[in-house]
């Protein structure tokens, strides 16, 4: 399994990926396609066949190009939330929290996320002997941060996060916007003494002076420095005079919102 990050729009990623072992006219599946154009550009240079598409969520920097994806590949599966159903264009398939899918030889957990819209999911792409796990999460977390809630509550989002902050630190997380520095700027001012976020601000502010990409990430890193992955941290809860996690983690996103 070989994933590639497709950049998009203006600061989205699509994520693509084939196993290249099969050579010519291997299967494809594409995660989040807001733009048709790269990922036929992708499928071209790679010589793959568009069998899946991925959906986390409805929003349109996630579906746009899925019509002529749909024209160029008849035969492709969309896969997508049931909670989404008659959001997603040419949705096929309706996935419900717990689903297992198998695509490309590996198996993938439908995980239900809701926070940022009421229909949000993430698939995990289980681990396989050595190869860790790899997280497709759309806009529920972010490298340092996490997403708006649009439609959904506080109180939804912490139950997703807490959801994704129990798989193994080993996971590679790839989420659809590089947002990653400036979300670290906004949790320095709230978690400012912990080295590690330091440590990390300055690798990322390079990384991006040079046009790197932050993505993916690694899941044990963001439960170090990600201030919405530690709402059960003291000196977090102090930062914000939040009582308990939940209001913690309400005063937290409403920080960031206005940052």
């Amino acid at each position: 399994m070989r994933i590639e990050r497709l950049n998009a729009l203006s600061d989205n990623y699509i994520f693509g990926w084939w196993d290249p072992g099969h050579g010519g006219g291997t299967g494809g599946v594409v995660v989040d396609p807001g733009d048709a154009r790269p990922v036929l550009a992708w499928l071209d240079r790679v010589g793959a066949i568009l069998t899946a598409i991925l959906i986390t969520h409805h929003h349109w920097d996630h579906v746009t190009g899925i019509d002529a994806l749909v024209r160029r590949f008849p035969n492709v599966r969309v896969y997508g939330g049931a909670a989404d159903r008659d959001r997603i264009p040419h949705q096929t398939d309706f996935l419900q929290d717990g689903d297992r899918l198998q695509l490309l030889g590996r198996d993938l957990e439908v995980l239900f996320l809701p926070g940022h819209t009421l229909g949000h999911v993430a698939y995990y792409v289980v681990p396989l002997g050595d190869l860790p796990g790899e997280l497709f999460c759309g806009d529920v977390l972010f490298g340092g941060g996490c997403g708006r809630l649009k439609e959904g509550t506080p109180a939804q989002m912490l139950d997703s996060l807490r959801r994704l902050r129990s798989l193994p630190d080993d996971t590679r997380v790839w989420c659809a916007h590089e947002y990653t520095l400036g979300n670290l700027k906004f949790a320095l001012t709230v978690d400012g003494e912990n080295e590690s976020l330091r440590s990390r601000y300055g690798q990322v502010e390079k990384a991006r002076s040079r046009g790197e990409a932050t993505i993916p990430l690694s899941l044990g890193l963001e439960k170090a420095t990600n201030p919405f992955l530690r709402w059960d941290v003291p000196a977090l809860q102090r930062a914000v005079a939040g009582r308990d996690e939940l209001q913690t983690f309400s005063r937290l996103r409403g920080r960031k919102d206005l940052f």
